[in-house]
C-alpha cells in the first residue's frame, strides 16, 4: 500500500507482468484452446476457433508485408464491429505494423489530420456505416483516387498513404478489395521472421483521445501496455476459458480492443461481437442465444438494455461479469444490473486511453456499496497518487488530481513531445480527474477538473448531483454541468433523459431536491431530452450540452 496518512498507494507486485508481445498472447491461447470458440460475430456467420483466428491474421499479416510495408510502419483501420477489425488487430501486431485506431464517426478532416498526422501507409475501411460513406469521404479528401490504380497511390492531400483496402466485393478505383489483399502471394517466413524481431516495449497501437480542447492527440501504447491491462482486468473478473464475453462497445476504443479482445486472449475466453454498431435488442438476442456470461458497456448500453421493450422476456441467466466504464455508474442502475440483469459479479473500472486503460477496478468480492461509491483498487504494478494545484500529495479522504506512474502509462503523444511532457511528469500521467482515495486503498472519482462548477466561490461536482437525481422514479439518465450567471459566476443545469411512460415536470424535479441536498446543488435550469450528445464510446459530451444552453437562455461566459 502507501505511505500512511498520505494520498499514495501502489498495487501487488506478486504475480509477474507478463513479458509477451500480442501475438505471442494470441500464441498462447491457441495453444491452451485452438480448437475451441474464439469468436462469434452473428451478423456475420462466423464463429472461429482460436486456431481459425490466428490463420487468418497470419494470412492478412503475410499479404500486408507482401505490399512493401516494414515493422514501426502504421496501418489505420477504420471500421465498425467486424471480425475483420480482430484479424487486424493481430496480424498488424504479429509483424510489429502500429495500428492506428480510426474513429468510425469521423468524417473527411478529422480522417485526413489522423492520417497524415501518423504518415499511415495502408488504410483499412468498410464502405460504409450508419451515415458515414468512407469511400465518398475518401474521394472528397482525393478526388485523384478514381484515375489511379491500386497499387500504389500518390494523393496530394495523403501524400504518405499508398493503399486503400476496403471490405466488400464492389470495386472502387484505386482500392484493393480486402480479399484480393489476401491473394497476393505471401511468405510465412517473413511473417516469422518479423515476428521474432518484436520486443514486448515496441509501439503497436495509436489511439487518438476525444479532442475537446484543441486537434486530437494520438497515444502512443505497447505490447507491454495492452498486453497486461488487459490481464489484469481480465484477473479482477476471474475470467477463465469459460467464460464468453459480448462486446458491444466500439472495437477502436480501448474499452473494446483491449477490456475486451486482449481480455478475452489473456485467459482463452471467447469474444462476440453482438453487432456492427451498438443495439441493445441485439445484445440482449446475443446474450441469451450464445449463453454470454460477461458483458461489457457504458452506463448509457446498460440502460438502454434494460429498458428496452424484450428485456423481460430475454433469459440472461447466464450472465455474471463484465465491466461498466467510461462515465459514472449510477447506484440505481447498479441496482438493476444486479438485480435485474444477474450481473451479481459486475465490476467498475476507471481509467484513461493515456493508461492502457485501466488503472482502478472494483473485485467481484466487493460488496455493492465499494462498487456504486468507488471504482475500487489499484490494479498490480501500477502507483497512484491525488496532488494538490501544487503538486504535493494530499491526505487520505482529501480531494486531489490522480496521477497514475508504472507499466501502463503510453509511450507518449505521437510525434507530439511537448504535449507529452505536459501530461506525464517524472513519468506520473495527469489524468486531469479529480479523486480522494481512502486508507483501504478505494478511490472515489468526484468529478473531471475541467466539469467542476464554481458557483459563488463553491465547488461543486456535479457527480454527486447526478447520484441523487437518479433517485427520482422518472429519470432514467441524467447530466449536470455548469452554465455561466452574472451573479455566481456559475449556475447548474440538469439534462434528464425521462423513463418511457413518465412526464415529470422541471419544477417537481427542483422539489424532489429541496430538503434532501444543500440549496445550491439544485439545478437552477432543468431540461427533458430525449438523448445526450455522446462520443463513439458513450461518454456525454457536456461541452455540447453547455453551449446549448448558453445559446437557449441567451448567456455571457464570465471571467
Amino acid at each position: 500500500m502507501g505511505q500512511p496518512g498520505s494520498a499514495l498507494t501502489k498495487g501487488d507486485e506478486a504475480i509477474p507482468l507478463l513479458e509477451l508481445t500480442v501475438d505471442r498472447l494470441l500464441a498462447r491461447a491457441v495453444g491452451e484452446r485452438g480448437n475451441e470458440i474464439a469468436l462469434i460475430a452473428p451478423h456475420q456467420n462466423i464463429r472461429w476457433s482460436y486456431a481459425d483466428l490466428v490463420l487468418a491474421a497470419d494470412d492478412l499479416a503475410g499479404s500486408l508485408l507482401a505490399l512493401g510495408v516494414e515493422k514501426g510502419d502504421r496501418v489505420a483501420l477504420c471500421s465498425p464491429s467486424r471480425y475483420e477489425w480482430i484479424v487486424t488487430q493481430f496480424a498488424t501486431a504479429r509483424v510489429g505494423l502500429i495500428l492506428v485506431c480510426i474513429n468510425p464517426a469521423y468524417r473527411a478532416a478529422e480522417l485526413e489530420f489522423a492520417l497524415n498526422k501518423t504518415r499511415s501507409k495502408v488504410l483499412i475501411i468498410a464502405p460504409r456505416f450508419k451515415t458515414s460513406d468512407y469511400i465518398e469521404i475518401l474521394r472528397t479528401l482525393a478526388p485523384e483516387l478514381d484515375q489511379q490504380n491500386s497499387d500504389k497511390l500518390d494523393l496530394q492531400c495523403l501524400p504518405h498513404l499508398r493503399y486503400v483496402v476496403k471490405f466488400g466485393r464492389e470495386r472502387v478505383s484505386g482500392m484493393l478489395n480486402y480479399e484480393d489483399l489476401l491473394r497476393i502471394p505471401k511468405s510465412v517466413e517473413q511473417v516469422e521472421a518479423a515476428s521474432k524481431s518484436l520486443s514486448p516495449d515496441d509501439p503497436i497501437n495509436i489511439q487518438f483521445t476525444s479532442g475537446t480542447t484543441g486537434l486530437p492527440k494520438g497515444a502512443t501504447l505497447s505490447h507491454r501496455n495492452i498486453v497486461n491491462n488487459a490481464y489484469f482486468c481480465a484477473r479482477r473478473m476471474n475470467f477463465s476459458s469459460r467464460d464468453r464475453l459480448c462486446i458491444p462497445v466500439p472495437l477502436f476504443h480501448t474499452f473494446g480492443m483491449v477490456m475486451g479482445v486482449l481480455a478475452c486472449v489473456s485467459h482463452s475466453a471467447s469474444m462476440l461481437l453482438p453487432s456492427e454498431g451498438f443495439d441493445a435488442g441485439e445484445v440482449l438476442r446475443a446474450v441469451e442465444a450464445e449463453r454470454c456470461t460477461a458483458l461489457h458497456g457504458v452506463p448509457t448500453m446498460f440502460i438502454a438494455e434494460m429498458d428496452h421493450p424484450t428485456f423481460k422476456q430475454r433469459d440472461l441467466s447466464s450472465l455474471r461479469t463484465g465491466i461498466v466504464a467510461g462515465a459514472p455508474c449510477p447506484v440505481e442502475m447498479m441496482k438493476r444490473l444486479v438485480s435485474d440483469m444477474g450481473l451479481a459479479e459486475i465490476t467498475i473500472a476507471y481509467g484513461m486511453t493515456e493508461t492502457s486503460p485501466i488503472s482502478f477496478q472494483t473485485c467481484i468480492e466487493d460488496s455493492l456499496e465499494r462498487r456504486v461509491a468507488t471504482v475500487g483498487r489499484v490494479h498490480p504494478h501500477v502507483e497512484v497518487k491525488a496532488v494538490d494545484e501544487s503538486g504535493a500529495i494530499v491526505k487520505l479522504d482529501e480531494h486531489g488530481e490522480v496521477c497514475v506512474r508504472g507499466y501502463s502509462v503510453m509511450l507518449g503523444y505521437w510525434d507530439e513531445p511537448e504535449k507529452t511532457a505536459d501530461a506525464v511528469k517524472d513519468g506520473w500521467m495527469h489524468t486531469g480527474d479529480l479523486g480522494v482515495l481512502d486508507d483501504a486503498g478505494y478511490l472515489q472519482i468526484v468529478g473531471r477538473i475541467k466539469d467542476m462548477v464554481i458557483r459563488g466561490g463553491e465547488n461543486l461536482f456535479p457527480r454527486e448531483i447526478e447520484e441523487y437525481l437518479f433517485r427520482h422514479p422518472a429519470v432514467a439518465d441524467v447530466q449536470v454541468f455548469g452554465v455561466p450567471d452574472k451573479k455566481y459566476g456559475e449556475e447548474l443545469c440538469a439534462w434528464i433523459v425521462r423513463k418511457p411512460g413518465c412526464e415529470p415536470f422541471e419544477e417537481e424535479i427542483r422539489q424532489f431536491c429541496q430538503g434532501q441536498i444543500s440549496h445550491q446543488k439544485i439545478p437552477r435550469y432543468v431540461r427533458f431530452v430525449d438523448a445526450f450528445p455522446i462520443t463513439a464510446s458513450g461518454k456525454a459530451r457536456k461541452s455540447e450540452m453547455r453551449k446549448a444552453m448558453i445559446e437557449e437562455l441567451g448567456l455571457i461566459e464570465v471571467s
